[in-house]
């Protein structure tokens, strides 16, 4: 085992054992989806079809606006009812196209096996995967095409495939490591042949010991890629934290992970990857665990991109007693939803459903300068020092504190006594420094 870790971190509890033994299952397919033009990182895409238009699954509805972008795809078969603004789970309103499905599930005619993938190109590759509208499955939703396309400067040595899932209650991960590891071991041999790295990394938290025996076996004839087990700490999967446990290396505050010769891509991605490349197949589904005491029989769904969070509480049995916060992602980094009429996006890997009893924490008090917080930042910053810095409006002055180096992983507001929620303030001030900035030109 691999005993080097990174600074910091906190050990939350776990509550994987709600789900992570129970197989994905298949939610029936909607009747009618809201798929938003903006699922990721960069600029929205461009809608190619307006209403009473009839779609395919895996039609595009939409086209990338520039590199730094992809397009989305019909998730089911039917008729274009709207393109219009829709609730979003990432807040506000997002403009989406809606479909009303036929109840018969065709493909679109450009999804199919493709023959001859070893003689492709890297830029071939890098294509199919944009355009079949690959966003960082873990969460992040970054462009994957961009991330597999470093500057030529910028020389890849390690590509690490992150299997940590250190987020409490979340399992997609681990039942997509136990059910589809030839996929997923394919996708991630195929970024390491796009990057043209000679070592592939790829870590598991040890609280996987299944996940870590069946990669191991997968593995253990195939050159030079090697499986970690890490130790179970909270960020272990935030990528430069990853990078640190497995490498050494640090990635410089604000900086990349190609400023160190690595790249991380999480195995959702690698397995989306797969399906791109070899059947040039969308991202029209993906794995969401439903869970939490607030939620009658927490499962892990494969789902259609679209579907309204509300259909898949009630194919886990519905809401049990009062609702006291729902969350789309996982209690450390996951986004408060008003109202559950928002749609599966393909960053959406959980639904926490938290009791009103759980998810009250009472009224914050007044810091105690007791430093804990200090020394859980797996980033190096003095948490407490930036929120009063924030809370006073010196936003030049956080920013020169690093305010933007923080990575929100929560691991402060977890550990402070005085439950300060410190995460709300350090977002506050980073979208203020961006506001400000964008004003100064």
């Amino acid at each position: 085992m691999f005993q080097r870790t990174f600074k910091g971190g906190a050990h939350p509890p776990e509550w994987k054992h709600l789900t992570e033994s129970k197989p994905i299952e298949d939610l029936e397919i909607p009747k009618r989806v809201v798929v938003p033009l903006q699922q990721h990182l960069g600029a929205p895409s461009e809608a190619i079809v307006q209403k009473g238009d009839e779609v395919k699954t895996g039609q595009p509805v939409s086209e990338a606006k520039g590199f730094v972008s992809v397009p989305s795809h019909a998730s089911i078969t039917g008729k274009v009812t709207a393109v219009e603004p829709m609730p979003h789970p990432l807040g506000s309103k997002a403009v989406s196209v809606v479909i009303e499905g036929d109840g018969i599930d065709v493909w679109d005619e450009g999804v199919r096996p493709v023959e001859n993938v070893d003689q492709l190109e890297t830029k071939q590759l890098c294509e199919m995967i944009q355009q079949a509208g690959l966003a960082g499955m873990g969460g992040a939703a970054f462009p994957t095409h961009v991330k597999l396309s470093p500057p030529p400067e910028k020389s890849i040595e390690i590509a690490i495939l992150n299997g940590a899932e250190c987020e409490p209650y979340l399992t997609s991960d681990h039942r997509l490591m136990l059910e589809q590891p030839e996929e997923i071991l394919y996708g991630f041999r195929l970024i390491m042949r796009i990057l043209g790295v000679r070592r592939g990394i790829i870590a598991i938290e040890a609280n996987k010991p299944d996940a870590v025996r069946v990669l191991a076996s997968h593995v253990k004839d195939v050159k030079n890629v090697s499986l970690v087990k890490l130790p179970v700490k909270y960020p272990q999967g935030a990528e430069k934290q990853l990078i640190k446990s497995l490498t050494g290396r640090e990635v410089p505050p604000g900086g990349l992970p190609m400023d160190v010769a690595c790249l991380v891509h999480n195995v959702g991605t690698a397995k989306a990857i797969h399906d791109a490349v070899t059947q040039r197949k969308p991202i029209v589904e993906r794995i969401v665990t439903v869970t939490g005491p607030g939620v009658t029989e927490p499962k892990n769904l494969r789902v259609r991109i679209g579907t309204l969070f509300s259909e898949l509480i009630t194919a886990c049995g519905g809401y049990r007693g009062e609702v006291g916060k729902l969350v789309m992602g996982g209690p450390m980094m996951g986004l408060a939803q008003d109202r559950d009429d928002v749609p599966v996006i393909k960053g959406t890997s959980g639904i926490l459903v938290v009791d009103e009893r759980s998810a009250s924490i009472g009224s914050a008090l007044s810091c105690i300068s007791c430093a804990r917080c200090v020394d859980a930042c797996p980033m190096k910053l003095v948490p407490t020092v930036l929120g009063k810095l924030v809370e006073k409006k010196r936003f030049e002055e956080a920013k020169a504190s690093g305010v933007q180096d923080c990575i929100e992983c929560g691991c402060c507001a977890f550990v402070c006594p005085s439950k300060i929620n410190l995460v709300h303030a350090f977002k506050y001030g980073k979208a203020e420094i961006v506001a400000m900035e964008r004003v100064t030109g």
